[in-house]
């Protein structure tokens, strides 16, 4: 499968990358390309348009209801229900948090019902019960931070392109449930929000790079994408974070780049010490 960074600043846009929103492509057995979105932050919708036709998205995933990870769906409904040429394909299936429906009427000041409804097909996440949209099957985890059913969710890939998984933090502290959707994940996307001395005294809310780290050491991880990192942190301090624990190869997500999830070596035993082969190629989007 395919990872495209729409936006990947942390908690609101920056002056180069919208916040949190993935792009995740690929092919299933007979020749289909399925493209899913995981969370849809402030100022993603507009960059996504210089990748796909809105009328491409086959399912947007949101991991949690914070503005940063959603709210960009108030202005995809836009799209969809008042676009002057028709909207020519159906209702686009989103998967969220219980109430995701009455939280993003509420953006228009709509009533719940019928609120968007006419727009997206709702689903309410169910911890740990699988979801499965063409070629992907997405597991999500409950996980650590101040809102209701915060997830990180596990994508499996089986498609032309071989098997492969990728994980996303979303939004979280280290806790059991980040590290059961990362296990033995070729690519760990995940946050950190956070620099270590900085804010220690700030628990349950997001990861420093070290946690960050940590979690992909446990899971036995092939490789460390952090991201949702606010304007004010530091990358490279990000990434010595996450080296001090994590032996795998680290990188930070870049706007507009595409990696290549591929599984390329046995999983990893979990624990720091050895180096392991890069479980994603990135290439430039185009």
């Amino acid at each position: 499968m395919k990872l495209t960074i729409i936006g990947c600043t942390g908690s609101f846009a920056g002056p180069d990358s919208p916040a949190s929103c993935y792009l995740v492509s690929g092919e299933d057995a007979g020749g289909r390309i399925w493209r899913v979105l995981l969370d849809m932050g402030n100022g993603a919708l507009g960059v996504l348009q210089r990748h796909i036709d809105l009328h491409q998205i086959d399912a947007v995933l949101v991991s949690h209801l914070h503005p940063d990870h959603c709210i960009d769906l108030a202005g995809l409904h836009v799209a969809v229900k008042w676009d002057p040429r028709g909207w020519d394909a159906p209702r686009i299936p989103l998967w969220a948090p219980e109430g995701a429906d009455r939280y993003l009427a509420s953006t228009h000041g709509l009533p719940a019902g019928p609120g968007m409804h006419g727009e997206f097909d709702f689903h309410a996440w169910r911890p740990e019960r699988p979801v499965r949209i063409g070629p992907f099957t997405v597991t999500p985890y409950l996980v650590e931070h101040p809102t209701p059913e915060p997830y990180a969710l596990r994508i499996d890939y089986d498609g032309v392109m071989g098997p492969s998984t990728l994980a996303y933090s979303g939004d979280t502290d280290a806790c059991e449930g980040l590290v059961r959707a990362a296990r033995d994940a070729d690519v760990f996307l995940c946050e950190a929000a956070y620099h270590e001395g900085r804010d220690d005294a700030l628990r349950g809310i997001h990861l420093t790079g070290r946690r960050a780290g940590e979690a992909a050491r446990d899971a036995g991880a092939r490789k460390l994408l952090l991201t949702h990192l606010p304007v004010w942190n530091s990358p490279t301090r990000a990434v010595e974070e996450a080296e001090a624990v994590f032996a795998g190869p680290i990188g930070v997500a870049e706007p507009a780049y595409t990696y290549r999830v591929v599984r390329r070596t046995p999983p990893r035993t979990g624990r720091a010490g050895g180096a392991a082969a890069a479980g994603a190629a990135g290439q430039g989007a185009g």
